[in-house]
Parts: structure tokens; C-alpha cells; sequence
């Protein structure tokens, strides 16, 4: 069995251009543009500019980032369960377990947009070959794009300015960690062996959580959470990867149904 995740990330984590090189699924360096994002300016963690809406502008383009993730998941996610073609076939608890986890990742999207006032600016979504068709490539997808949004959401915990924000961001996180864990398990429960997620090392399915310790992918700026998306947002950097650019996926919003009620939710702006 492959040894766990190791408590020091030196010896176990990505470089940012080999993520970008994988992506999942392609090989070879790969070198892609920064990904615009329309309405965002740049800006330093310790950038003290405000937006119209009160937000600093360092913690709105981390914001907008993660919504420009979390409707890459709520895509991928509605696609697992509306397309793929293994989804029928598998048990009730995974069915359950899929279709909660499109209701969070929506969830998480519509307070990311309340607070930023702004939409995603990328509103349709490219994957490789296969991607809804093949378990193997939708479990690498999946548990890849996971890695991606626990350690973004860890850059939100590094590098927001407030308290609130920092909290609320590690509290999203704890949801994706969930998510990572339970695309482990379906991959388990599909007959797949290993399962290959953002450092490009196949592990072993078994045990499905891992991780003693949420892997930071060494990222530690927004840019490179920004960078990795890439290959799903633009027709060209795909292309580039090996992704299937005949096929677009849009982002279909919806109103989420969670089944708790959220309550406690804090305020951004503190």
C-alpha cells in the first residue's frame, strides 16, 4: 500500500507548473495564460484597495475565484448525475452522497456571488475525453479537482483579511475535504484500484480519507488556484491539454436545497 499523506508537504506536493502540466489526465509542460478575470483587478494579499462593495480588492479576487470553482463543481457534479452513464448503477448511498454534494457545491457558490456582487466569469466548462463516460477519468477528475478547492480555500484561510472571512472559508473547505473523500469511496465502489488526484501519483483507493493532514498543493497565492482552472475555462489552454474542446459544459444555477439549515452563517463584512 502507498504510504499516506506525509505531515511535511516538501515531500509530497506539486510544483504549480506540473499541476498545470496534469491538470488531470495530460502529459507534457503545458505553459497557459493567466486566466482574466473580468471585473478583477490584481492585487497583493496585503493590498488594501476596497470594491464597491466594501470588500478589499485582494479578498475579492479570492472570492471570485472560488466561484469560478465551486461552478465548475456544481457542472461537474450535475453532469455525474445527469449523464454519466455508470451513475444508475450505483448504490443509493452514493446517488444520495452525489446529489447532496451538487446541493453544497451550489450552495457555497451562491453566498461567494451574495457577498462578491459579481457572477463567475466563465459560465461553460471543458473536460478531457471521456469525462462523464469513464469512471477512471471521472473519479481522477473529481478527486482532482477536490485537492484543488481544499487548497485554494486553505490560500482563502492564509491570506483573507478578516477573521469571518478566514473562517468561513476553512468552513467550506471542511465540505470539499468531505467531497474528496467520498469520490474515493465511489471510486472504490466502481472497481477502480487507484484513483489519481492533482499531485499525479495514482494512490490506492483504500483507505478513502488519506489524508492525516489537507495537502496545501505549496500554493500559497490565489493565482495559482486561478492558473489551475484554466485548462477548464479556455477553449485554447485546453486544447493545449488535451481536453475535449468540441464539447462545452454550461454552468446551470439553481436554487440549493441543503438539509440543514445553515444559521450560524457570519457576516463577510465585519
Amino acid at each position: 500500500m502507498k504510504k499516506m499523506n506525509e505531515l511535511n508537504d516538501e515531500k509530497s506536493m506539486l510544483s504549480r507548473r506540473r499541476f498545470l502540466a496534469r491538470a488531470s489526465l495530460f502529459g507534457g509542460a503545458v505553459m497557459l495564460p493567466q486566466l482574466a478575470m473580468p471585473g478583477v483587478g490584481q492585487a497583493s494579499p496585503g493590498d488594501r484597495r476596497r470594491v464597491n462593495n466594501g470588500l478589499l480588492l485582494a479578498d475579492q479576487n479570492i472570492i471570485v475565484a472560488a466561484e469560478i470553482a465551486e461552478a465548475l463543481a456544481v457542472t461537474t457534479y450535475m453532469n455525474i448525475i445527469n449523464t454519466a452513464p455508470f451513475f444508475g448503477g450505483l448504490s443509493l448511498n452514493d446517488q444520495v452522497y452525489l446529489t447532496a454534494a451538487l446541493q453544497e457545491e451550489m450552495s457555497h457558490y451562491a453566498l461567494l456571488k451574495s457577498v462578491s456582487e459579481l457572477p463567475t466569469p466563465y459560465t461553460s466548462f471543458y473536460y478531457p475525453p471521456n469525462m462523464f463516460q469513464d469512471p477512471q477519468t471521472t473519479a481522477n477528475i473529481l478527486v482532482t479537482l477536490e485537492d484543488a478547492f481544499i487548497a485554494a480555500y486553505l490560500v482563502g484561510v492564509r491570506n483573507f483579511s478578516t477573521a469571518d472571512l478566514r473562517v468561513t472559508a476553512a468552513r467550506i473547505m471542511g465540505i470539499e475535504s468531505d467531497h474528496r473523500s467520498l469520490a474515493r469511496v465511489i471510486a472504490a465502489d466502481l472497481n477502480l484500484s487507484t484513483v489519481t488526484g492533482a499531485e499525479n501519483v495514482a494512490e490506492e483507493v483504500n483507505p478513502a480519507n488519506n489524508n492525516g493532514y489537507e495537502r496545501t498543493l505549496k500554493w500559497t497565492d490565489i493565482s495559482q488556484a486561478v492558473d489551475a482552472l484554466t485548462p477548464f475555462v479556455s477553449p485554447a489552454a485546453a486544447a493545449k491539454a488535451g481536453f475535449d474542446v468540441n464539447v462545452s459544459y454550461p454552468f446551470q444555477p439553481f436554487t440549493p436545497m441543503l438539509p440543514v439549515e445553515l444559521g450560524d452563517f457570519i457576516s463577510f463584512n465585519g
